[in-house]
């Protein structure tokens, strides 16, 4: 090992960065600062727009689907100029519920005495026993709830059964019991 020669290169691969730093500054200020001198106030409609959004790796596959299928269907279904709803779209794949979280959902199934399923998620339901949804005894599900309605519920416990529900406790929670 010439440690003379590796000295050398070094000082001429610095040399060379300085000379290419220098050569940044001066188009930054005789070319793009006489085109644009200050930023503009508004970005154009046309301009184009970037999110990012921190998801779990273990989800990584589910967005992106068996041969890229889920991602394309995000991209073709939003056009991607649509930012907020292809982020959306991704959130409710990878949406978990939390455990004593709130959520506002949607009645999708109903059982007259047995409970209600509200949907927290496109395609994440859970179940509302019947004995949860008021703090006075409920005869038929449907008295309280339909399918279509929307309510808050509070996720009770997760587990290998689904996701258990309580109407009331969320109620209590929001305070309107």
């Amino acid at each position: 090992m010439d440690l003379k020669n590796d000295g050398l290169k070094h000082e001429i691969v610095k040399e060379a960065f300085e000379i290419t730093r220098e050569a940044r500054f001066q188009i930054l200020d005789e070319i793009l600062l006489k085109a644009i001198p200050e930023p503009r106030h508004e970005l154009a409609k046309t301009a184009p727009k970037m999110i990012q959004m921190k998801i779990n790796p273990d989800k990584i596959r589910e967005v992106i689907g068996s041969g890229g299928k889920v991602i394309q269907k995000i991209t073709a279904d939003t056009g991607c100029k649509a930012c907020r709803t292809a982020r959306k779209t991704i959130e409710d794949i990878v949406f978990e519920p939390e455990i004593g979280a709130l959520y506002y959902g949607k009645v999708s199934n109903v059982r007259s005495d047995f409970g209600a399923w509200v949907e927290l998620a496109p395609g994440k339901d859970g179940l509302v026993k019947i004995k949860d949804l008021e703090f006075k005894r409920t005869e038929k599900v449907e008295d309280v709830l339909k399918p279509g309605d929307m309510t808050w519920v509070k996720v009770m416990n997760i587990g290998p059964r689904g996701i258990d529900l309580s109407r009331k406790d969320a109620l209590r929670e929001r305070g309107e019991a």
